[in-house]
This record gives C-alpha cells, sequence and structure tokens, in this order.
C-alpha cells in the first residue's frame, strides 16, 4: 500500500494530464475521469491540441493544431509530453498522467522512441528509468507489481539486452521506487528467469547462471532483498501470494501477460527514477473504438489516483 496520504489531506495535489493522441481514446477517457473524480482533491491542467473543449473541472493548455495526420497525431503527442515536462521542472504540478500514443505516429513526427517511457528519461536526462506495472488490488485480491527490464523490443533482441548491469539499474530503481513512494522500508524483490525451468542447470540457456545469479549476488551484497532467477511459470503466482513486493521481469510479454492476467483494465504504468510521478493506464490507443463513447476509463482513472497518492508519499520526509 501507498504511505500516508497526509500531504494530500492538506491541499490539492497539481497534476498534469497530457491527451495523447487526438485520434485515440485519449480525451475521452480523461474527460471520464476527470467526471468520476469530481471533488477529489486535484487541480488538473489538460495539455493537447488546439480546439479541445475542456471540463469545467480543469484548465487547459493548447500545444499545437492537429490536421487529421498522422504524422501531426505524433507531433501533438509529443509536444504535449514535453509541455507537461516542463511544467513539473517548474514546480507547477506534483505529477503529470500520460494518455496512450501511438508509436507509428510519434516516428511520423520524428520522434524515433518505442513509448513515452523512453522520451521521458531523455528529456530529463536521467540515466535510467524502470517501467513498473502496478495494480494495488487484482482479481485475486493481492497487489501485483511488475518492472519490465526490457520493454519493446523484438523477442530475439531480448537475450543481448539482458545485461547484468541492466538489471542490476532496473532492481536498484525499483527498491528505491518502493521505498519512496509505497514506503515500504525493505523491499522484497523477484528476478524472474529469461529460459524455461531458469535454465534447468544450464540445459536450456546459459542466461541465469552467466548473467542472472551474478546480478542476484551484486545486489544481495549492496543490501538489496531480492531472490531468483525463478522460474516465470511461478513467480507471479508466489507474488500474488505475497511473497514479493515486485517482480523485474526480463522482458516485455512475460511480464504483461502474467500482469494483464490478473488486472486487465485496472493496472497502471508508472515510470520510476524520474524525480516526480509519472503514470499512465495500462492500455494503448484503441483507434478502433475512438470516437464511440465506449472507451472504460478505469484504468485512467486509478493512473490519477496513482499519481495523486505517489505525489503525497513522495513529498513526505
Amino acid at each position: 500500500m501507498f504511505g500516508s496520504e497526509r500531504g494530500q489531506r492538506a491541499g490539492c495535489t497539481r497534476v498534469a494530464i497530457t491527451l495523447g493522441d487526438p485520434r485515440g481514446i485519449g480525451p475521452e477517457v480523461v474527460r471520464k475521469a476527470l467526471a468520476r473524480l469530481a471533488g477529489e482533491p486535484l487541480e488538473v491542467i489538460l495539455v493537447g491540441p488546439a480546439g479541445e473543449e475542456p471540463p469545467p473541472s480543469a484548465s487547459y493548455r493548447a500545444v499545437t493544431s492537429w490536421d487529421g495526420s498522422e504524422r501531426s497525431a505524433g507531433e501533438v503527442a509529443a509536444r504535449s509530453l514535453e509541455y507537461a515536462v516542463n511544467l513539473a521542472r517548474a514546480g507547477e504540478v506534483d505529477a503529470i498522467v500520460t494518455a496512450p500514443v501511438h508509436k507509428g505516429a510519434l516516428h511520423a513526427a520524428g520522434w524515433k522512441y518505442p513509448g513515452q517511457t523512453e522520451m521521458l528519461r531523455d528529456l530529463l536526462g536521467v540515466p535510467d528509468v524502470a517501467m513498473l506495472m502496478t495494480a494495488e488490488q487484482t482479481q485475486f485480491g493481492s497487489p501485483l507489481r511488475v518492472v519490465l527490464a526490457t520493454t519493446h523490443l523484438p523477442l530475439r533482441g531480448v537475450p543481448a539486452a539482458v545485461t547484468r548491469e541492466r538489471l542490476e539499474s532496473q532492481a536498484r530503481i525499483a527498491d528505491q521506487g518502493l521505498k519512496r513512494y509505497w514506503k515500504i522500508p525493505a523491499p522484497r524483490l523477484a528476478l524472474c528467469a529469461l529460459n524455461p525451468h531458469a535454465s534447468d542447470g544450464g540445459l536450456f540457456g546459459h542466461e541465469e547462471a552467466e548473467v542472472l545469479e551474478p546480478a542476484v549476488s551484486s545486489l544481495r551484497a549492496a543490501g538489496i532483498q531480492i531472490t531468483g532467477p525463478i522460474p516465470a511459470d511461478t513467480v507471479f503466482h508466489r507474488a500474488l501470494r505475497r511473497e514479493f513486493d515486485v517482480v523485474i521481469a526480463p522482458y516485455h510479454d512475460v511480464g504483461m501477460a502474467a500482469f494483464k492476467t490478473a488486472a486487465f483494465g485496472s493496472g497502471v504504468n508508472v515510470t520510476l527514477g524520474l524525480p516526480f510521478p509519472r503514470t499512465s493506464p495500462d492500455h494503448g490507443t484503441a483507434l478502433d473504438i475512438a470516437g464511440q463513447d465506449r472507451a472504460d476509463p478505469s484504468s485512467m482513472i486509478e493512473a490519477i489516483q496513482v499519481a495523486r497518492r505517489m505525489a503525497a508519499a513522495g513529498a513526505e520526509p
């Protein structure tokens, strides 16, 4: 659970919310979420394209116009993120929440990033960030938190990207984030194996012995509580039984498949390693249902609430 919300009761949390790709469901889920959160201690600045009609509960900052093209949609999304980051840098907001973007649109507009997480890292000049998927209440009644040590890569590129240095960095960021924002004094980390059965003594690969186990030994020597490597077919079950506070997954789909099975629609994407909280819903732009008033705002609501609680917890000594 998060730390005390004492800071929130003393005043409103200031949050910048980007509307993401204007062709997607971002504007819809943001509008619905803010309607549901009316009365919460929030001051909201929405950031998006010119011409958007903001709800009465928020102020609005337009970054550029959208001409209907994919390139223009990517431009709006990227400029909105930059604007929100500048608001946080200037101390005008305590946290940012980002609606989904379309990676193809970002690329068409010249931002060659796999997603907003990597853009945030470079915009803020931090050495590394961690993508944490969190659901404080899953369908099993317990929380599940998963750090994706590598994110949007082709599967063939994963083994080379899962280095000892990468795993150690991700684990350290996760440990610090859980201490700061979740107020867990000694977080219990689990490292998910890369190969089936954690390679079964080298029968199914060498990465566990050559990369994962040395990373675990180094982290333990530094005082971090980490167990592993643990096979993927058991580690998430054990986490849901509250044995661990977070699982470090070596690649995107092994973590996301387990996470969305346990918490589809209620999970939140958190970027750890930034100087302020950033959250996002756990879904994409859903271009196929955009404009039909069918989008479920549950994950956006939770993303806003998690940002609010993180901002309050992070402000505490």
